[in-house]
């Protein structure tokens, strides 16, 4: 897989390592997101070792170690005899170590759900013997619950003993770019749409190939690991994946408000309650409320939406369609596919409008706050605001084959004005967005009153 961007996670864990203290570092996030290949690229050069967890015994999982090891510190004996338990492996690591060396252990869940105690002896050996180690040990895991729950949360024994934890986040739109430096923003835009910014999703990607043809190849056949990639890691992560994929399904079909999620899964709403939270704490889902509002958890306006690009897209277009897909009948797919993508498409391009808006910040003033705002007459797709400058940007983003009017600005400008926010003599500016460009009146009008306008992901004036 190609290693794209990640500098400033490289730089955290580099940090680690010249810090020249013994260090108990976290590295958790999504399936798929790209850990392994991080900690590789980390790796490299240095003295370690890096442990694969898998679902075996711990015996079986003590043995594999054991050969790590014994590789590493030129010890055959060890190799042989194994390790009896985890604190045999401190024990001898406190021994050994003699110069920095960093010790991985991947997809750490897997060894806290073989014994319940894992976390218990980890934390006993770091106490007895790696605290005061020349050791850079980093325990990661794809489960998020699993490690918030084993390595991140107050009541857990490793609390109190990590010294750094690191969330990776997928790519962004621009740093997905780098995958595919030849494709124009419309290419690139749609192939997000599908994969987001999951390096794994991404690398599937074929650039000589048209999105269809990846999408036939890549995703709708059965023998291909995107085809059951959602159920899969719905199954990984949670007990009850059927009622979860109920919910998601939902959310994906515009059943946005909590009522709507219940009254069409006909799941109790308390269940539900638990559901959402469930898959927020995955970051599959996002509750959304509008950007002004003072205390979202508490607002009544709030909207569920998938936040996983791919989930989105496995729900409109394989989901539906497991019956025809099991027998290789592409048509129904690929007619929706044809007819009704360029709206998923509109979905993740105001997404991205939000990502390069904040690159010119320096244009406009510092954002504090950043998102949707909506009430019940008007809906505006971005508003950013900072409270100390007494400023607000209001922002439209129109993916459709006609060029922005200046109707579009008027009726921005009248929204605007149901927006309560700030001081009196608040300072606004205005942005509009634009996939075909803009009618020559409105660049005329954005010229005297000051609009900035985009086309594609440039600032046209």
């Amino acid at each position: 897989m190609k290693f794209i961007n990640r500098e400033g996670e490289l730089k955290a864990l580099e940090e680690r390592w010249q810090s020249g203290k013994p260090e108990l570092f976290i590295v958790y996030g999504k399936r798929r997101v790209g850990k392994t290949e991080l900690i590789k690229q980390f790796i490299n050069g240095k003295r370690a070792i890096y442990f694969l967890a898998d679902k075996r015994t711990m015996d079986g999982q003590l043995w594999e170690l054991a050969r790590l090891v014994g590789e590493a510190f030129a010890d055959p004996l060890i190799s042989r005899q194994g390790f009896g338990d985890w604190l045999d492996v401190f024990a001898y690591l406190k021994r050994n170590i003699t110069e920095r060396i960093t010790v991985v252990v991947d997809e750490y869940p897997y060894l806290a759900k073989v014994d319940r105690a894992t976390s218990s002896l980890f934390q006993k050996g770091w106490d007895e013997y790696l605290a005061k180690s020349n050791i850079v040990l980093v325990l990661m895991g794809s489960s998020i619950a699993m490690m918030e729950s084993e390595a991140l949360a107050a009541r857990t024994p490793l609390f109190g003993r990590r010294t750094g934890q690191l969330l990776l986040q997928p790519l962004t739109f621009l740093q997905s770019r780098q995958f595919f430096p030849n494709a124009s923003f419309l290419e690139m835009l749609e192939t997000f749409t599908v994969t987001g910014g999951m390096p794994a999703y991404l690398a599937q990607i074929q650039p000589r190939l048209s999105l269809k043809e990846n999408i036939i190849r890549g995703i709708l056949p059965t023998t291909e690991f995107l085809h059951n990639e959602v159920e899969f890691v719905l199954k990984e992560e949670l007990r009850e994946p059927k009622n979860y994929l109920a919910i998601l399904r939902a959310i994906a079909f515009g059943k946005r408000k909590l009522g709507e999620i219940v009254n069409d899964t006909g799941i109790e709403k308390s269940t539900v309650n638990k559901y959402l939270s469930s898959l927020m704490q995955l970051k599959i889902v996002q509750r959304e409320t509008p950007i002004t509002e003072r205390q979202s958890m508490k607002s009544r306006k709030g909207l569920y939406r998938l936040c996983d690009n791919f989930f989105r897209f496995w729900f409109q277009y394989v989901f539906p369609y497991h019956s025809d897909l099991e027998i290789d009948r592409t048509t129904e797919v690929l007619r929706k596919f044809k007819e009704q993508f360029h709206a998923l498409v509109e979905v993740v391009y105001e997404e991205v409008c939000i990502e390069l808006l904040m690159q010119w910040e320096d244009r406009l003033f510092r954002f504090e706050k950043i998102g949707r705002w909506w009430d019940a007459n008007n809906e505006i797709d971005i508003v950013a605001t900072n409270a100390e400058a007494n400023s607000i940007v209001f922002a439209e983003c129109k993916w459709s084959q006609k060029q922005v009017g200046v109707d579009i600005f008027e009726s921005l400008k009248e929204k605007s004005r149901s927006v309560i926010w700030g001081k009196p003599n608040r300072k606004e500016f205005y942005m509009l967005f634009g996939k075909s460009g803009f009618t020559p009146h409105m660049v005329e009008m954005a010229q005297r009153e000051g609009v900035l306008l985009v086309q594609e992901d440039r600032v046209i004036y």
